[in-house]
């Protein structure tokens, strides 16, 4: 499809834009139209069939009916559930608002359970508090409700579109003033005006992997892929909860909802394999979850929903409920496996993570009008954080939402352009790289990712990792490449994606405590805080675009619940959370600057080139080419063809090729240069040595790139070509490799007096390949390396003089190096104390082993497993034998297996 230009959008104008048509947005369009204003419905597929509601619905599990059930019991329950973070004024609403919207939805034709006396048929689910009402034909819900979308009085003031998607909630002078992006089906960019935006997009579901790897077999509805948490977040709304996350006991390989809330008041229940009940949690929580996880990986694993002691009307009645409503297609995974409920209990298994306030606690902040920080921004359902707001939740804040933002006035003023832009930057950017990495490869390597360093049990170094691979992945979300409407809607949901996986991680990471069980359990901080962590953790993006997080104190509580204080206090700005060092293993130790190293400058790119020559070249390698053929190829004036032909000439190497590639290092082109020093080290063992590649090579040591004097330098060396004078002028080179393959070459020749320069040489790692070179050397070998290894163990740089230390044991650790390295063994640098403990198990006795005592209990255990080796090597004295029976129970596996090796028989 052709990109559209920016400025041939369809701009649409409303009072209302209300963003997601499901069970929240729905009753939000309904409610902003009753009460007088103009309402633009924006849904990515159909209203009809859209959102989770669509699949149906077998009860409401928080219905608060008087009579059998007080709000106030309902709000302490949500609190307990949630670990008293919980803004009651919220909850409170669904609890004195659901039943007035039972009855609203009874008007439009919902049916509810009721008795014989006509009374609702609330069931008691947990051991406290009964709000289950069922629903027997939940599966019409969505039907009911866009007919009444659809009724004449409605599509008066309701206008729905279909197949838009929106990418980005406009801003100006700080309130929401409309949404831009697309039509997926056709692509045209369409922007909206509007007084008020309201989001109702549901969960964040397609966030973790499910078990079968199927991108779209999630529990929740798998077009909810984070789309209004992100359109929240760039817009400037603060989301709340984000580290306490939505996960779920399902069905195993069906990944569908076990639905105890259904099973159980027919006498079902959860148990472990010996039929045992083991849930002592009495709410749908993150408790629950860990008692859940921790059942199924033990040795009472795994866990089943029961219901093969179900008499045969109880059964009945569950499969018309289960299979009819819940997932019409469970009816068909049960049977295709051979089991009913008659014969067979379910097993059951744990979901991928999501962010869900309507299952957990975690969404975009609202208050009790679901109004976000952002002025004209509303937020409603799963979207929003309202802890475990179910269904019933979903309505009332989407009426609550409707009912405010109806008396907003339009917005006059012009449209932000420089964030239109960006939203059309945004859409169509895949269509512009048609041929990069297609959007399933990307989101399953991205949400792989999601389950194997955020969903729980998390840590600070898992953690820590996730946020540097999603800031990675933004470069790999922007090369996403498309075709089509459709696949541009994919490539935006996995931006989606991408923007709610690092923010769970940071929050996780921001959150330093264990709390809502399995939710969020850090195992590098157990145990809950709540004299530091009694608050509500939110993040907002800044100015700068950083993702800043702050801390709201958990408002006085209206209705007291026992175990839990507010403090109250301020908003307290904690800034952006950094991971943390996780790329070494330990604590990352960053060496002096050399300022002699070598100078890394960048490879120049390889120019772009058509040249049939080099396919010519490639076609004569499959014949076993002899210099003759491939000699006007390595002379072509294409730089890249006589690169290919240096690439051919090292995989077939004919008679002369050493000389060919000594040649080549005296190129023009940096990569042609390149590719033959790389060649000449790879066939070093099979190269001739003859005069000629001397020649050759001697020649480019005068060559202006450091790069190819190190190559030639090298090549020299390994082949022992070139003499001691070569060698000692090499020593003087202004690259450091090159000095490094000249003391190399120079210690093989045992020529230790031209080394001395080698020892105040500028560079750190000539300095360290002189004292490695030096306990090569045989300890009477004439000019001995004795005499220079002092200095070297006395140098400025740790590493200079770890190195020199461990030089001396080879050469018997004579005076003065004894006395050094017995001194070194209090040195801060833990390399250069290894250095000493390994120098020491040469020394005299009387010197070494007092300071390898020490050693032996040094915190760093390199150090001492340095020092139970040298301890070792002397007489088994009894404060010897002490040592080594103390390492033999060491942490260290390493150190107490060379304990373990050393101790007497």
């Amino acid at each position: 499809m052709d990109i559209p230009e920016l400025t041939d959008a369809d701009e649409l104008s409303c009072g209302v834009l209300v963003i997601g048509g499901g069970t929240a947005g729905t009753m939000a369009a309904l409610t902003a139209a009753e009460h007088g204003a103009d309402v633009l419905l924006l849904e990515k597929a159909h209203v009809r069939h859209s959102g989770a509601l669509a699949m149906g619905m077998d009860g409401v599990n928080n219905a608060v009916v008087p009579g059998r059930a007080t709000p106030e019991d309902y709000v302490a329950e949500i609190t307990r559930a949630n670990d008293g973070v919980v803004n009651q004024a919220t909850v409170r609403q669904t609890a004195t608002r659901g039943f007035a919207m039972v009855r609203r939805l009874e008007r439009y034709g919902v049916k509810f359970e009721k008795d014989e006396h006509g009374d609702y048929a609330v069931r008691q689910v947990h051991r406290s508090g009964s709000y289950v009402l069922p629903m027997p034909e939940g599966k019409d819900v969505k039907k009911v409700l866009y007919r009444v979308l659809r009724r004449r009085e409605m599509r008066e003031r309701i206008r729905i579109e279909n197949r838009v998607m929106p990418v980005r909630v406009l801003t100006a002078d700080g309130r929401a003033v409309g949404a831009a992006g697309f039509d997926t089906r056709t692509g045209r960019f369409v922007t909206v005006r509007a007084g008020a935006v309201i989001l109702a997009t549901g969960a964040a579901g397609r966030l973790g992997l499910p078990a079968s790897g199927y991108l779209y077999g999630t529990y929740e509805n798998p077009t909810n892929a984070g789309d209004g948490h992100a359109m929240a977040y760039h817009a400037g709304a603060e989301l709340s909860g984000i580290e306490c996350f939505q996960v779920n006991p399902l069905i195993k390989d069906y990944n569908g909802p076990a639905c105890a809330y259904v099973a159980n008041p027919f006498g079902g229940y959860q148990v472990n394999r010996h039929g045992e009940r083991f849930v002592d949690s009495d709410y749908w929580s993150g408790q629950m979850m860990s008692e859940f996880a921790a059942e199924v990986a033990s040795e009472r694993g795994p866990v089943y929903l029961k219901l093969s002691h179900l008499p045969e009307e109880s059964v009945a009645a569950l499969e018309t409920i289960l299979h009819s409503t819940e997932r019409p297609t469970r009816g068909t995974f049960h049977a295709g496996r051979g089991h009913d409920y008659r014969t067979h209990d379910v097993e059951m298994h744990i979901s991928e993570i999501g962010l869900c306030g309507g299952h957990s606690a975690s969404g975009v902040w609202v208050d009790e009008h679901a109004r976000t920080t952002v002025p004209g921004l509303y937020a409603a359902g799963d979207l929003a954080c309202v802890p475990h707001n179910y269904m019933i939740g979903a309505f009332v804040y989407g009426e609550l939402a409707g009912e405010d933002a109806a008396g907003l006035p339009p917005y006059p003023g012009p449209l932000p352009a420089g964030q239109v832009a960006a939203a059309h930057e945004l859409v169509y950017r895949p269509l512009r790289q048609p041929d990069g990495p297609p959007q399933p490869q990307v989101e399953y390597k991205l949400r792989r990712f999601v389950n194997d360093y955020v969903a729980p049990p998390k840590s600070g170094a898992r953690l820590s990792l996730a946020v540097e691979t999603f800031e990675r992945m933004r470069g790999e979300v922007a090369g996403l490449g498309a075709r089509t409407p459709h696949e541009l809607m994919r490539c935006a949901e996995v931006g989606f994606i991408r923007d709610c996986a690092e923010m769970a991680a940071r929050a996780s990471l921001a959150r330093t405590e264990s709390r809502w069980g399995l939710y969020h359990e850090r195992t590098d901080r157990p145990g809950r805080d709540d004299a530091q962590w009694l608050v509500h953790l939110n993040l907002r993006k800044t100015e700068s675009g950083a993702m800043e997080f702050l801390t709201r104190p958990v408002a006085p509580y209206l209705v007291p619940v026992e175990g839990y204080a507010p403090g109250g206090g301020d908003v307290r700005v904690i800034g952006e959370v950094l991971p943390e060092q996780v790329a070494t293993a330990g604590p990352r130790e960053v060496p002096p600057v050399d300022p002699g190293a070598v100078a890394r400058a960048p490879v120049a790119a390889a120019a772009a080139t058509g040249s049939p020559r080099i396919l010519e070249v490639l076609d004569i390698a499959e014949d076993e080419p002899e210099m003759a053929e491939l000699a006007p190829y390595l002379d072509d004036a294409d730089p890249a063809v006589r690169r290919a032909a240096v690439g051919v000439l090292t995989e077939t190497v004919p008679d002369g090729t050493g000389p060919a590639l000594a040649a080549a290092l005296g190129d023009p082109d940096p990569l042609v240069r390149a590719a033959a020093g790389a060649g000449l080290l790879e066939l070093v063992e099979v190269l001739p040595a003859t005069p000629a590649l001397e020649a050759a090579l001697t020649t480019a040591l005068d060559s202006p790139d450091p790069a190819a004097r190190a190559a030639a330098a090298g090549t020299l060396r390994a082949l022992r070509l070139a003499g001691r004078a070569l060698y000692a002028r090499a020593l003087g080179d202004p690259e450091p490799r090159v000095r490094i393959e000249a003391v190399r070459a120079l210690v093989a020749l045992a020529a230790v007096g031209d080394l001395a320069t080698a020892a105040t040489d500028a560079s750190r790692e000539v300095r360290v390949a002189l004292a490695k070179g030096l306990a090569a050397l045989p300890p009477d070998t004439p000019e001995g390396p004795a005499a220079l290894l002092p200095p070297l163990a006395r140098d400025a740089d740790p590493l200079v003089r770890a190195a020199a230390l461990e030089a001396a044991a080879p050469v018997g650790c004579p005076a003065p190096l004894d006395a050094l390295a017995a001194e070194a063994i209090g040195e801060t640098a833990w390399r250069v104390r290894r250095g000493a403990a390994v120098a020491l198990g040469a020394a005299a006795p009387g010197l070494a082993v007092p300071a390898l005592l020490r050693a032996a209990a040094d915190p760093h255990a390199d150090v001492r497993r340095a020092a139970v080796t040298s301890l070792a090597a002397h007489p088994a004295t009894p404060e010897v034998t002490t040592a080594l029976r103390a390492a033999a129970s060491d942490p260290d596996p390493d150190v107490r297996a060379y304990a373990r090796r050393a101790l007497p028989a």
